[in-house]
């Protein structure tokens, strides 16, 4: 049963949720990091499903946040426990729900490090277009091991790709729009040694997804590529100086099984890293 708690501390959120552990034995839990996902309001619907599609794969303690920087200050907090069977051992997913109101929006490290579980890696998804230089942004990237975006949600691109760069040397960045463009860059890697002398790149698809593609093609070919994009709300069309590409077709992959991916990862993506600098 989830406990909720009104104008609460840290101290009492981590109190719950060592009593939780202390009242389990070893068999019941198992934890393979911290999940963080900073949520504005608009996306708390969406956030939701991915983090019911997750269900027991990463087992984890999930930390939502949600900022309310127009309230009264203070912290607000819904904790739950979901119990999954997995074999020998019951994987327990904790998830707790923070409403950061007033100034403690935007000081929101002092309210995640004392719930990190220490000695495991920290990832953090933020939902929509980071608040890059913003208090908020800085503080939790300290905090964090991998910062997991998704360009798709973003508005005026291709802004924000320089300041996603910036964040290269401090943690580990991955970005769901390039993830998802994956088949298609399998495809036009099998168009060698031909695409090696194409100059234009046609995309049906999110404008994330085409200047990630255009990108990727520029930075390993070194050469420049002129695109033509059409918005759609995922890629149904690539072309190479006119002729069609067809993907490489895999199992569909929900945002959770692509956030569920991310979650495995822990190593530097250079070959993305250039793209994003292309861009």
């Amino acid at each position: 049963m989830a406990q909720t708690l009104r104008n609460t501390s840290v101290s009492e959120i981590e109190e719950l949720l060592h009593e939780a552990r202390n009242s389990e034995t070893p068999s019941q839990r198992t934890s393979v990091a911290t999940h963080m996902a900073w949520v504005p309001p608009e996306w708390s619907r969406v956030a939701d499903r991915v983090l019911r599609g997750l269900g027991p794969r990463i087992p984890s303690r999930t930390l939502l946040l949600h900022p309310d920087p127009e309230a009264e200050d203070g912290i607000d907090a819904t904790i739950d426990h979901e119990w999954f069977p997995g074999g020998e051992v019951t994987i327990c997913v904790e998830v707790v729900r923070l409403r950061l109101r007033g100034r403690t929006a935007s000081a929101p490290a002092s309210v995640v490090v004392p719930l990190q579980i220490a000695d495991l890696p920290v990832f953090l998804r933020w939902r929509g277009r980071p608040p890059f230089g913003r208090r908020e942004y800085d503080q939790l990237l300290g905090v964090t091991d991998r910062l997991i975006v998704d360009s798709t949600e973003w508005d005026r691109l291709p802004s924000g790709y320089a300041a996603l760069a910036e964040a290269f040397d401090r943690v580990v960045v991955s970005d769901l729009a390039w993830a998802r463009t994956l088949p298609w860059r399998a495809a036009l890697a099998d168009l060698w040694p031909g695409i090696k002398r194409a100059s234009r790149l046609r995309v049906t698809g999110p404008k994330a997804e085409a200047l990630l593609l255009r990108a990727w093609l520029e930075t390993r070919l070194r050469r420049d590529f002129r695109l033509s994009h059409e918005e759609a709300a995922r890629v149904t069309h690539v072309a190479v100086d006119g002729g069609p590409v067809r993907p490489h077709r895999g199992p569909s992959l929900s945002a959770s099984d692509l956030l569920s991916a991310e979650l495995e990862t822990f190593a530097r993506d250079h070959v993305f890293e250039a793209a994003v600098r292309g861009v």
